[in-house]
């Protein structure tokens, strides 16, 4: 899969592509980054990618010229491959949209900056826009590098573990279930006596109610779109019957049963 980014701040994106996971896929390639600074556009011998507002204000806005020009060099015209501005406009980021640009051969990432862009990029340029949350930064650098970074993990190959992305948070609508390493004890604390018993259908259900568990604590909004079997919703039923206990987390969970202990 191809990213191209359209920046005025290309250093901002480089580094984080050249450690881990992202460096061993785009070494493989499995994954192509290539980043456009946007001041090399411009026309004047400042490079001038921003101005003032018509109608006053403070901060700069990117200026019109640049990015077409920038977008149309690379991308042709009209754009080869849809153009996403990030954005706190745009349509919050989830794992359901990662997915869906999963599926995308290549996509290009406008990362805005100062007080945004001159509306008519937005208007006859992008073709999506893209928010991780509400609330503000800088500039789009770092959005970019989010949306490369959970889109390139779907794309087969990237991640060691082939299952990898599928028991991650948020990939099959629940939150993960804890997880363990050695050693077995650690200042006294076990690790759950089910992931030590080597019963495979035991621990895949016992990860299963985990989730559930840590889901329902955490972020029980998930589980109104969550693809829940009979069990799950069995399991759903009697926590819910547990509720006015005192607390309910994962490690007070009895590792040979389905059902959360109570607080001691």
């Amino acid at each position: 899969m191809r990213f191209d980014v359209f920046t005025l701040f290309p250093t901002l994106i480089q580094p984080y592509l050249e450690e881990s996971i992202l460096k061993r896929a785009i070494q493989r390639g499995l994954v192509e980054v290539h980043i456009h600074n946007i001041r090399d556009y411009t026309t004047d011998k400042h490079r001038t990618a921003d101005d003032t507002p018509f109608g006053g204000g403070g901060g700069m806005v990117m200026k019109p010229e640049p990015i077409f020009r920038a977008v149309e060099a690379v991308l042709g015209i009209p754009p080869a491959c849809p153009l996403i501005l990030l954005s706190p406009q745009g349509r919050t980021y989830n794992q359901d949209i990662a997915r869906e640009l999963a599926t995308l051969p290549r996509i290009a990432l406008l990362c805005g900056h100062y007080e945004g862009i001159d509306e008519r990029v937005r208007e006859h340029l992008v073709t999506d826009e893209i928010s991780i949350g509400d609330y503000v930064l800088t500039g789009g650098e770092l959005p970019a590098l989010v949306i490369i970074d959970s889109v390139s993990r779907l794309i087969p190959g990237v991640l060691g573990d082939p299952d990898g992305a599928i028991d991650d948070s948020f990939a099959s609508g629940l939150l993960e279930y804890p997880q363990y390493t050695r050693p077995a004890e650690f200042r006294g604390w076990r690790v759950p006596d089910i992931l030590l018993s080597g019963n495979h259908a035991a621990i895949a259900r016992w990860r299963r109610e985990q989730a559930l568990l840590r889901t329902w604590q955490r972020r029980p909004d998930l589980l109104q779109k969550a693809s829940l079997s009979d069990a799950d919703r069995q399991f759903l039923e009697r926590l819910k019957q547990q509720a006015g206990w005192s607390s309910l987390t994962p490690d007070q969970s009895d590792s040979t049963s389905t059902s959360p202990r109570k607080e001691t």
